[in-house]
């Protein structure tokens, strides 16, 4: 059973979700602000994070900061309705995987929290991955080259380990968009934003490139 954090000060609406939520099998411990979600963070560690953002107390963009310095793995779904460009991509930089406009559809909200799942499963501490002269750790979420450690998010970890699977061919931006935001086309400015950090971690490799294969999508070159 995936026991989820759920911080949301809108009580009425957040116990409609909560109530649904545990209606399809999930364990709900539910918060009305980002201090108390921060102080049951710490009681009993959950599988994912689901927050508003505005909200009293501590704001959901402080709460993922807090949390993301203790834990750069757990996924963190970002609920609000705060829906500026702006915002969206100061949901990821802050460590949210996802961000969830609202009003929303609760079995979006449910395939979303099950994507994130399965994601996190796949991955292996054991996984070691060469990417030119970086090595990629996909279970702690650094890129390693020399003396330098790269702390990636989990998204970040996660596409360039699918880029890397794929490696010296094209996978195409539906697809990534299909794996990584659940189909929503919309999320392609942030897709983007997520390549050219990945680019900035590996520039000091010319044998690795990240190239955009224009109205298709990326390719991972790997020069052998």
């Amino acid at each position: 059973m995936i026991d989820i954090l759920f911080v949301e000060d809108e009580e009425k609406m957040a116990k409609i979700v909560r109530d649904v939520l545990v209606s399809k099998g999930f364990n709900v411990r539910f918060c009305t602000d980002g201090q108390q979600g921060w102080e049951s963070f710490f009681l009993n560690k959950p599988d994912i994070v689901v927050t508003d953002i505005m909200m009293p107390r501590m704001d959901g963009f402080t709460l993922a900061s807090k949390i993301r310095e203790v834990d750069s793995a757990i996924p963190l779904i970002f609920l609000t309705a705060r829906t500026s460009e702006e915002d969206v991509l100061k949901g990821f930089d802050m460590g949210g995987n996802d961000y969830l406009r609202k009003p929303f559809n609760i079995d979006e909200l449910v395939a979303r929290i099950n994507s994130l799942n399965r994601l996190r499963n796949k991955y292996n501490p054991t996984d070691r991955i060469l990417i030119g002269k970086y090595e990629l750790n996909p279970s702690q979420h650094t890129l390693r080259s020399g003396d330098e450690c790269i702390e990636l998010s989990f998204r970040e970890s996660e596409l360039l380990k699918r880029l890397y699977e794929r490696r010296n061919t094209v996978i195409g931006r539906k697809e990534i968009l299909f794996e990584f935001w659940n189909g929503n086309q919309c999320a392609g400015r942030s897709m983007d934003v997520f390549v050219s950090r990945l680019r900035k971690h590996i520039k000091n490799d010319p044998n690795v490139r990240i190239l955009n294969v224009r109205n298709v999508g990326y390719k991972l070159f790997i020069r052998e």
